[in-house]
């Protein structure tokens, strides 16, 4: 098993991995959840796969296994930003509610977004753990390294189950709310804490 982040920068060494990461989330988000997103050539994509964002990818033999997303909350790009402010100031048409945080989306230099985050349905429970914990640890690692002290995720609603359990001082941000097929929260994960 392989981690590996990604970025515009570096797409090119990387064969068709960048590829896999979207033909991967088509299979989770639009096959597997039936949710209604953009999609092309078998892969999902949205107005936030810029080259301001950093794909993390867990792969192994050309099959990615899980991957996240990660876009600063200084981002901009035409009248977007990022997916859980957009969603905050009804820039997506009710997809997501307005009312998912406490107070304002933040836009601060040290704090990112992680969105898109999933796992492959096909992997076996037992391993599930595994790959979940090299997710989490390559996401706050490549955050880390970007400069990240904070990040800000759209996560189901059972999210202390795993995110605590990895290690991570993560609360919550605002209410749990519906989206599409399941309870969703928004989570504040703070990367200045040392991870056990």
């Amino acid at each position: 098993m392989q981690t590996t982040t990604l970025s515009f920068a570096n797409l090119h060494n990387h064969g068709e991995l960048f590829a896999n990461i979207f033909r991967a989330r088509k299979q989770s988000f639009i096959v597997q959840k039936r949710w209604k997103l953009p999609q092309t050539d078998d892969m999902e994509f949205d107005q936030y796969d810029t080259p301001m964002s950093r794909w993390v990818a867990i792969h192994e033999h050309g099959r990615v296994m899980a991957g996240v997303r990660l876009t600063p909350t200084t981002a901009s790009c035409g009248m977007y930003s990022y997916m859980i402010r957009d969603a905050q100031l009804d820039l997506l048409g009710g997809s997501i509610p307005q009312n998912l945080l406490d107070g304002p989306a933040p836009v601060e230099p040290g704090t990112w977004e992680a969105s898109r985050l999933f796992v492959d349905h096909t992997i076996p429970q037992r391993d599930r753990r595994r790959v979940q914990l090299a997710l989490v640890q390559e996401m706050t690692n490549s955050a880390r390294a970007l400069g990240a002290s904070r990040l800000v995720c759209l996560v189901a609603s059972t999210w202390p189950r795993w995110l605590k359990p990895a290690g991570l001082d993560a609360q919550a941000m605002g209410p749990v709310v519906w989206i599409d097929d399941g309870y969703f929260q928004c989570v504040s994960i703070n990367l200045t804490a040392k991870m056990h």
